[in-house]
């Protein structure tokens, strides 16, 4: 069933509840676009990760790169020494960990500590070994639409139509995927919010969830305190967008709206109140469907 609460498909070797799965946001960044700074030291990102686990995530989801628009990238060295004691902490804590890095080395060593998904915001793009890297390795793996680094993806937010191109790039990387031995049945997609698009396609993609889901895998959405927003929630007396930490009632919304849609899973940085809505979402579809408890 797609719709009415319940997930469109499942990704193999990742839990399977009869409601969208909620994947906590974990970035050990000094610049990510809303909580920078916050977790960089890996203590309080393995704290903040357990309170992720304690609000019910059923994936944690752990970056070393920040991917704002503008954002340069660090070292790999160094993103490996950010995010692999709080990948191994959080495993040895009962933490499902995800991987968020287009790098396949750090890919593989999230996974030698335990992690079971990459979460490569380039699908492939940004490495050519992670793709042969993750087929090799069992785990599973959501693949984004892409263009380009931080520091240039903005400049290339042209569409004749977003969502016909969106699903195009998701289509053929997924082939590229199956190509390099990855199994279709671990293999997740992502529209990318955000990454080479402006607000206005954001929405759009956000109104086409359906043709989305009808692609043919599980689809992860990520659209918790994005930029779009906190541009439809401004200041009616100043413009001023609202602050990255007072969009959560407004990712709550759109999580529970895509939970309608079908998405698989909703990246969220709060994760409790997603995790309601979900839930709540999945009742609902159930009583319409008669199949209630």
């Amino acid at each position: 069933m797609g719709v009415n609460g319940v997930p469109k498909g499942s990704v193999a070797g990742l839990p399977t509840p009869p409601r969208a799965l909620v994947m906590g946001v974990l970035n050990v960044t000094p610049d990510s676009f809303s909580d920078g700074g916050l977790w960089l030291e890996p203590e309080r990102a393995i704290a903040h990760g357990h309170e992720l686990l304690a609000e019910g995530a059923d994936l944690i989801d752990v970056g070393g790169e920040s991917t704002r628009p503008g954002a340069a990238r660090p070292s790999e060295q160094e993103e490996l020494r950010r995010v692999i004691p709080v990948v191994r902490a959080l495993v040895e804590a009962g933490a499902q960990v995800s991987i968020d890095t287009m790098r396949a080395r750090v890919a593989h060593e999230a996974i030698e500590a335990g992690a079971v998904l990459v979460n490569d915001v380039s699908g492939g793009l940004a490495d050519p070994e992670m793709l042969p890297m993750v087929a090799s390795s069992g785990v599973a793996y959501v693949s984004m639409h892409w263009r380009g680094f931080s520091d240039q993806m903005q400049s290339r937010a042209v569409y004749d139509d977003v969502v016909a191109e969106v699903i195009k790039g998701l289509r053929s990387r997924a082939e590229a995927a199956y190509a390099a031995g990855i199994p279709a049945e671990r293999i997740a997609i992502d529209p990318g919010l955000g990454f080479a698009k402006t607000g206005e396609h954001n929405w759009t993609l956000l109104a086409a969830l359906d043709r989305l889901t009808a692609v043919g895998h599980p689809v992860l959405l990520a659209a918790s305190r994005k930029t779009f927003l906190g541009t439809l929630l401004s200041d009616p007396a100043t413009g001023r967008p609202r602050r990255t930490v007072e969009r959560d009632d407004a990712s709550v919304a759109i999580a529970v709206l895509a939970a309608r849609a079908g998405v698989w899973c909703v990246r969220a940085h709060a994760v409790r109140p997603t995790l309601d809505a979900v839930k709540v979402a999945a009742r609902w579809g159930a009583e319409e469907a008669g199949t209630s408890p």
